[in-house]
This record gives structure tokens, C-alpha cells and sequence, in this order.
């Protein structure tokens, strides 16, 4: 005979409700009790009748991830640790890309198949403040990276410009005074990159060092063939370096192959740093010296929100914009090896 969820919690040593309540992704219980529920599922063999769960509470327990693209460094493993976050609280996620457009940013909110989703993460790059009214979705929403819908959604944010700001400040501490700043966009668009710019040229202008334009360059797509065409871009036109700070870790690696390509020591004669702890950040040739946003704080953040959302909906309480940690982490790529940090 099949197991059934009394067996379970009697298994469990807790009650019946307690067992739904870890099925139907309940974020407020104790680690030892899930763990003790796990143990007792996995020991059952039980399986619980999920179509009839869902007609039951009248929800999918399938969320959406609207993401600019799934071929990235950083918002591949981002997705994945989305789906971790998610699964734990028996959730599913159906993850959708808009190749950073804003008619797909529009679409994907208004074209998604809401009458299955029970809540969606979201994560524009061409959508501004004014587009708000644009955006049909009757199920809660919670946005992470960027700032967009302000007092109208949860957001989970990064620390873009603080983030920015201590790499930097880390360069110019190992002596470096003529940055590169690879990935500068116009300020006006609604990305992080307005922000990473700020936080750059703040630390800068704490040191006193004055702003150059010619150390100020927009690569294009934020990839690391962008930044080693960009770099090359530098080092053709005789622009004086010692540093590069990349947007993000693609630009980095793309800049550092191409001073490597170039006969340059790195960080001997050019010091390089990113930004995002991508895996490829760890394996370079140095390790490149980047600043961790906290990547699987904001999916797990995220994840808990919009379950907190789906479970409590305005019982929630106001909607909350809270900013992620950032960590720098300090590699070869700034420091050479048996040099004193």
C-alpha cells in the first residue's frame, strides 16, 4: 500500500498540517523539522498527488524567471540557483528570455501563460520607470538587478554602485592611476551599468585622479570578445594604462587575453578586475581579482519573496526593495603572486 502523508508525519514525529506545510512550500519552518520530513519522504517512497494538491489550493506551484538571455556568465547560474531556491519550496520555475528588448521585456509580462503561474522574477534591461503601465500581470512579481517599478513590486537588488566603487578603490590602492573603465553606456539607460559607472569614477575622484575619456569605453555587448576588441582599440591607439576595471567578469577576461596576446604582464605592467565572481573568473591565467554580488543570496532572496507573496499576498505587507552584500575578492590578476596585500 502507498504511502500517505499521515504516514509521513508519523514517520516524521511532527504533525499532518506540519507535512502540508513543507509540500505546499511553507518558508517559515526550522531546518532540523524539514530535514526530519525529507528523511521521512525519502524512507516512505511517498509521492504526493500533485494535480490534485493544485486543484485543491487553486495554484500551479509554477513560477516564471524572465531573464535578458540564458548564454551569460553570470544569468546562467543565476537561473540555475533560482531553480534550487525554488525546488526547495516545491516550487517549478518556466525561465523565459528577452534578449534584453524591451517589445520582449513587455511581451514576456504580458504574453505569459498567467493563468499557470502563480508569480514571476524579472529582470529587465531596456524598460524605463515611465514603461510601468505597460506591464499587464495580475500575479505578484518580485524584481531582481535592476531598479524598475519602484513601490509597485519587490525588488532584490545589487550593489552595483558600491560594488563598482571597491574594485576600483582596490586598483588605485595597488598604486594603479590611469584606468580603463570598460562597459561605460549612456547614464540614462535603466541598467546597472549607469550605476557601476558612478561607483567607478566616485573612487577615482576620491583619489583625485581626474577622468579621461579616453579611458572611459563602451564596448558594446557586455562579452569577452567586446573586451579584448576594446582593449585592443586602447593599445592600437597608444592610450596610456596601468589598470582595467570590466563591468562585469566577460569584459575582464576579454581585456586580460588581449594585453596577454599583446606580450603585457598581467598585473605586472596592467593590473584587470572585474565584476560578478563568474566560475571562469576562478580558472583564468591569474585568477581575476572581481567583486562577488552575492549571486545566490539574490535568487534565494528573490525566490523567498515572491513565496512570502504567493502565500500571504497583501497580508504581505508593503512592497520591499532590499540591496544584496557584494564581497571583493582579491586575485592574481591585481596582485602578483608574493606580494603583500
Amino acid at each position: 500500500m502507498a504511502a500517505t502523508m499521515s504516514d509521513v508525519a508519523k514517520a516524521a514525529g511532527v504533525s499532518i498540517k506540519t507535512v502540508s506545510n513543507f509540500f505546499n512550500g511553507y518558508p517559515y519552518m526550522r531546518a532540523e523539522t524539514r530535514a526530519r520530513i525529507e528523511a521521512a519522504v525519502a524512507e516512505l517512497g511517498y509521492r504526493m498527488n500533485v494535480s490534485a494538491r493544485n486543484l485543491r489550493s487553486g495554484r500551479s506551484r509554477m513560477i516564471a524567471l524572465v531573464i535578458p538571455e540564458l548564454d551569460s556568465a553570470y544569468l546562467a547560474p543565476l537561473a540555475q540557483d533560482v531553480i534550487d531556491a525554488a525546488d526547495e519550496l516545491g516550487l517549478s520555475v518556466l525561465v523565459e528570455t528577452t534578449a534584453g528588448r524591451r517589445d520582449r521585456e513587455i511581451g514576456a509580462l504580458s504574453g505569459l501563460h498567467r493563468q499557470v503561474l502563480d508569480g514571476v522574477i524579472y529582470e529587465p534591461l531596456a524598460l524605463h520607470q515611465e514603461d510601468a503601465d505597460l506591464i499587464d500581470l495580475n500575479v505578484p512579481l518580485v524584481m531582481i538587478g535592476q531598479r524598475f517599478l519602484e513601490g509597485l513590486a519587490d525588488q532584490v537588488l545589487i550593489a552595483d554602485r558600491d560594488a563598482a566603487h571597491a574594485a576600483v578603490a582596490h586598483l588605485v590602492e595597488t598604486g594603479r592611476r590611469r584606468i580603463a573603465l570598460l562597459g561605460v553606456r549612456d547614464a540614462d539607460e535603466p541598467s546597472g551599468s549607469a550605476l557601476r559607472q558612478r561607483g567607478a569614477e566616485d573612487a577615482l575622484a576620491a583619489a583625485g585622479i581626474p577622468l579621461d575619456p579616453r579611458l572611459q569605453v563602451d564596448p558594446g555587448p557586455w562579452r569577452r570578445e567586446a573586451g579584448a576588441a576594446a582593449m585592443a582599440r586602447l593599445l592600437d591607439d597608444g592610450v596610456e594604462l596601468d589598470a582595467v576595471f570590466g563591468f562585469n567578469d566577460s569584459l575582464a577576461l576579454g581585456a586580460q587575453w588581449a594585453l596577454q596576446e599583446r606580450g603585457l604582464r598581467v598585473p605586472e605592467d596592467v593590473a584587470v578586475a572585474g565584476l560578478d565572481d563568474t566560475e571562469d573568473s576562478r580558472f583564468a591565467q591569474p585568477p581575476l581579482t572581481t567583486v562577488s554580488p552575492g549571486r545566490r543570496a539574490i535568487a534565494r532572496r528573490a525566490v523567498a519573496m515572491l513565496a512570502e507573496r504567493i502565500e500571504r499576498g497583501t497580508d504581505a505587507g508593503p512592497f520591499r526593495s532590499e540591496t544584496m552584500g557584494f564581497e571583493l575578492l582579491v586575485r592574481g590578476s591585481t596582485v602578483a603572486r608574493g606580494v603583500a596585500r
